[in-house]
């Protein structure tokens, strides 16, 4: 076996680390942003039956509305994409 087989073999096991998510840490994972996607879409219907019985002010209400209607377009768009993607790699030629 080769020396620098080894040593790279070494060294891509210590690197190995550094590219996987640490738990607790913020960031990017569809989990994470499901569960935001999902609070966002929460605090909206809060807002939107507070103001139903007059507790909520019609600004608060707006503005719900507003990230609410954001927040979908963006998950839509990322489906959209995602799909785009799955259907570029069944065009591929095997």
């Amino acid at each position: 076996m080769d020396i620098r087989s080894v040593t790279a073999a070494q060294k891509y096991t210590a690197s190995k680390p550094a590219t996987e998510p640490r738990p607790g840490e913020g960031g990017g994972t569809l989990a994470s942003l499901g569960k935001d996607f999902a609070a966002t879409l929460r605090e909206g219907e809060q807002v939107a039956m507070q103001s139903m019985t007059g507790d909520a002010d019609p600004h608060a209400l707006v503005q719900a509305l507003a990230q609410t209607e954001l927040a979908v377009e963006t998950a839509i768009t990322v489906r959209n994409k995602v799909v785009e993607a799955y259907q570029e790699i069944l065009r591929m030629p095997v």
